[in-house]
């Protein structure tokens, strides 16, 4: 059955895909970039001509075939910066820019890189890189400086220079010839629970995936996309920046967590790709607004009577509450985390189209996606056209670990053939995560194998399950759900969790003051929570905490750390 629901453009690599899209969308805006009180436009023309001016100077330099990192924050410099690597010159490193000065050096060698962009604040501490004789880091280049200073490269600079190149007949860039199927993108892994790997990905792995996406979600050239994620991040990098470019969309940076609703409907943004905790916040600061003016019990009354509607009906009746994110919403994209399906299923029925999406680094990342035609509440959706799904060990409950094939799978862990051979088998990717799939098709992740706690009666407890049910309760931020085996049996597991609040507002909610006051306050709500619940997954412990949990760039959370801080705490 064929499960695309649009036509989409077909792309043999990305630079074929800044070719074609450059000539369809050339005269579209690209980026928004907000300067003190005023935009600055980019065209998609513009675009693609920074983007040749920059390879060709990159090549001039000497770095035809090398590797180039780049970090810093989400902008339109850094897009630019990755496309002037990968369409031509070399092979790009996207590094987290929340990398320690330890990691930042290890990655850097690690990937042998030989040149990186970044913003000015990460200058010293490669200079030091550079000197220490240990890597192979020649060139730094500044998205900030507008001209070369002291042995560090303007990239405004080089893209002036490129310009004058190219102006000169220099047609090393634009002639360059793409190898689709060999790995030009080097990605490390979030690391939760082990040592960072380096994914390779290909240019036929990308653009296999963004033909996929383009081809189920209901996205066009007249889309506003507002980029939130850390975009070294393979799910913003994928469905937000090249997606954009790929679909001749506009794209406009947040300013911050803090001011993603004024983004929202300062830009009149239609698109956003965001994780679970950004929704859940936007949706409790949207309540706390209307209850403050009096308004939310009204909502929720007309919640109930609109259900059965269309959402684009349902949209036209809430068409206040749209309003507080600009109106112009059209698709909200939950991803690199499990939404809690309360928050989906309130979004929808306030005629927001929140699809849950799923993928992982090495799948490129999309794996499936929830769309307006195919969607269930709590479901990831389908898997998209061009790959397959199936469980594979499923146990008694019908949940087996997901793996997956299809030309968007990651080519394989670079230099570690064993880790590759323990996720790669006959084409397979082994995905790590437990997951259902019902008669239609549609998959609901249960939570990562590595993380079930396995109970003395053989039972398997997923800690996310009971993690969102926790994480519903007033004054609280978010938990971590561990097993703790008893003194008396060593065999035995019992369910405990930690629990992070937002204090204040505990103290608010519950009427109490003491610590004492706070925790009896909460174990009495973990109570009503077990009650709900089997016997077996029941909570027997908890702790509380003001201080957040130890998590990725994309918010999930670090198991083997936090259980580690929790055992060394009692030490």
């Amino acid at each position: 059955m064929d499960r695309k629901l649009y036509e989409c453009l077909e792309i043999k690599n990305l630079k074929d895909m800044l070719e074609k899209t450059g000539k369809l969308y050339a005269d579209k805006n690209a980026y928004k970039i907000k300067k003190g009180d005023e935009y600055i436009f980019y065209t998609h023309k513009q675009v693609r001509e920074m983007i040749n001016a920059l390879g060709t100077s990159l090549i001039n330099k000497g770095l035809k075939g090398k590797r180039i990192a780049v970090i810093g924050n989400s902008r339109y410099e850094w897009e630019i910066a990755y496309l002037s690597i990968v369409c031509g010159t070399g092979i790009v490193v996207p590094l987290d820019k929340s990398l320690t000065d330890i990691e930042l050096a290890n990655l850097i060698e690690r990937s042998e890189v030989e040149a990186i962009f970044c913003p000015d604040k990460y200058i010293e501490i490669l200079e030091g890189i550079k000197h220490n004789g240990v890597g192979k880091l020649k060139h730094i280049i500044s998205m900030d400086l507008k001209e070369n200073k002291k042995g560090i490269f303007s990239q405004k600079e080089l893209i002036e220079e490129g310009i004058e190149l190219l102006n000169n007949g220099d047609r090393r860039f634009l002639d360059s010839q793409i190898d689709s199927e060999k790995m030009s993108i080097m990605l490390f892994t979030s690391g939760t629970t082990s040592t960072p790997k380096v994914v390779a990905l290909s240019h036929n792995n990308l653009c296999s995936n963004l033909m996929d996406i383009s081809s189920v979600l209901d996205v066009n050239s007249d889309d506003v996309f507002l980029s939130v994620l850390p975009i070294h991040h393979v799910f913003e990098c994928t469905v937000g920046f090249l997606f954009s470019l790929y679909k001749g969309a506009m794209t406009v940076f947040c300013d911050g967590l803090k001011h993603i609703s004024k983004n929202l409907k300062e830009h009149n943004v239609s698109i956003m790709a965001c994780v679970p905790s950004i929704y859940e916040k936007i949706l409790k600061n949207m309540k706390n607004t209307l209850r403050k003016e009096g308004k939310l019990e009204k909502i929720l009354e007309d919640e109930e009577k609109y259900k059965n509607l269309p959402i684009e009906e349902r949209k036209e009746k809430f068409k206040e509450v749209q309003e507080m994110l600009g109106g112009n919403v059209k698709l909200f994209i939950s991803g690199a985390a499990a939404l809690e399906s309360s928050v989906e299923r309130e979004y929808r029925l306030l005629g927001f189209n929140l699809v849950q999406g799923y993928g992982l680094t090495e799948t490129s990342p999309v794996v499936a996606v929830g769309s307006k035609k195919y969607h269930k509440v709590g479901s990831i959706g389908k898997s998209v056209p061009s790959v397959e799904a199936k469980l594979v060990d499923v146990n008694s409950e019908g949940i087996g670990e997901l793996v997956v094939k299809g030309p968007s799978i990651m080519l394989g862990y670079y230099n570690n053939k064993k880790a590759t051979n323990e996720v790669l088998q006959d084409g397979w990717f082994y995905t790590g995560d437990l997951a259902k799939i019902d008669d239609e098709g549609y998959i609901f992740i249960c939570g990562r194998k590595k993380s079930v706690i396995v109970l003395k009666n053989g039972k398997n407890i997923f800690p996310e399950e009971i993690e969102n049910l926790v994480n519903r309760i007033e004054g609280v931020n978010e938990s971590f759900i561990f097993g703790k085996q008893m003194t008396e049996d060593k065999d035995d597991i019992k369910i405990n969790i930690k629990v992070v609040i937002d204090k204040e507002r505990v103290k608010d909610v519950y009427k109490v003051e003491t610590d004492e006051e706070i925790y009896n306050a909460i174990h009495e709500k973990i109570k009503e929570i077990n009650k709900i619940m089997p016997q077996y997954k029941a909570i027997r412990g908890m702790i509380i905490s003001e201080e957040p949990l130890i998590k990725t760039t994309t918010n999930k959370i670090k198991r083997q750390e936090n259980l580690k801080l929790i055992e060394n705490s009692k030490k």
